[in-house]
């Protein structure tokens, strides 16, 4: 009954407002937006002993400046890997920090909370005896919280199954996304500040508030939660304690969302195209897809190098720096995009 009313409630709100919006929030994402940046690649110093770059899973900009990029170890796995996968740098590429190895099986999403301190999920990995765990680390490396037990899948208000994301807010709640694909959660959990359960919602499905496969989320300026219902080809919006506001489809298929202070939002489409199975978008590139988060209005799209394969190979995670610059960390070519927004003539 819950997720009748509110499917009603989104329908009400969709018809309320201006039409260009409506139709906007119910489009298939486009293919033919603007693209103003030029991309590097594999950006930013790798530490001694890593020879190149893992798959790239998050990209997280630091209240000083400092970018974090979470990598997996070696291949698309930390498991038995001495490699560190957190790297911080500063924002010419120069590594400051790398930290982390050891600690995780297969590192998935990031946040960094307003103190500086870094967020990072760990899912799982066969072979692997960690994951199901969040993880808080201070600006230097030290860890300060873990949430969830490491190795040991579950649900409920202590163990997780295959966490995919996390955020902070202001006031210092935790919200994590729980479950990869074919996981047993599909739902979002909240915590207070000092790790103790509040509440969740979401389970699996593809009505409205129901998720299949939540792969990340994001906060905007009014405390709104941005949630990649991955699964379903959408982002879910919630107020923060799990009702359900909005339903959006214009952003593509939902990897990886990174809202900025001007709610200027980008939105990471790895897997669009081919339908390998798991209900992609058929005719839709991969890239991202940028625009705002106000409005929902989408104004700008960075195609992919590999936008049409079948095979998953854009960028997963989205980061974007003080200066606008955007990063992709993308998974399966294992490498760290940067884009630079070009001058307009």
């Amino acid at each position: 009954m819950k997720f009748i009313l509110a499917s009603v409630a989104v329908a009400a709100a969709v018809s309320a407002g201006a039409g260009a919006l409506a139709q906007s929030r119910d489009a298939a994402p486009r293919n033919d937006l603007p693209q103003p940046y030029r991309t590097t690649r594999d950006w930013g110093q790798l530490p001694a002993g890593t020879a190149k770059w893992a798959a790239v899973t998050a990209v997280e900009t630091a209240p000083d400046g400092s970018i974090y990029v979470i990598h997996r170890c070696a291949a698309n796995s930390c498991v038995g890997r001495s490699e560190p996968p957190i790297l911080k740098f500063d924002e010419s590429g120069k590594l400051l920090k790398a930290f982390g190895a050891g600690v995780f099986d297969f590192p998935h999403g990031a946040y960094v909370d307003r103190d500086g301190n870094l967020w990072v999920t760990d899912a799982t990995r066969p072979g692997g005896m960690k994951g199901h765990t969040v993880f808080k680390f201070s600006p230097d490396g030290s860890l300060l919280m873990t949430l969830g037990k490491a190795g040991v899948s579950g649900s409920g208000p202590d163990l997780f199954d295959q966490p995919t994301d996390v955020l902070v807010s202001p006031a210092g709640n935790i919200f994590v996304t729980d479950s990869h694909r074919n996981g047993r959660n599909n739902r979002v959990v909240k915590f207070d500040n000092a790790g103790k359960y509040l509440k969740e919602w979401g389970m699996k499905g593809s009505g409205p508030g129901q998720i299949s496969e939540p792969h990340t989320i994001a906060m905007d300026s009014r405390g709104r939660l941005f949630v990649g219902d991955r699964e379903n080809n959408r982002i879910q919006i919630f107020d923060q304690d799990g009702k359900l506001l909005d339903i959006w489809h214009q952003f593509g298929r939902p990897s990886g969302i990174y809202i900025t202070s001007d709610d200027t939002i980008y939105v990471a489409d790895s897997e669009s195209g081919p339908d390998t199975g798991a209900h992609e978008l058929m005719g839709i590139k991969k890239g991202i897809r940028i625009g705002s988060a106000k409005d929902g209005r989408v104004t700008a799209f960075i195609e992919d190098m590999e936008s049409t394969v079948a095979d998953h190979s854009g960028a997963e995670g989205v980061g974007v720096d003080h200066k606008g610059n955007v990063y992709g960390g993308v998974v399966r070519r294992q490498m760290l995009e940067r884009h630079v927004k070009e001058a307009k003539r």
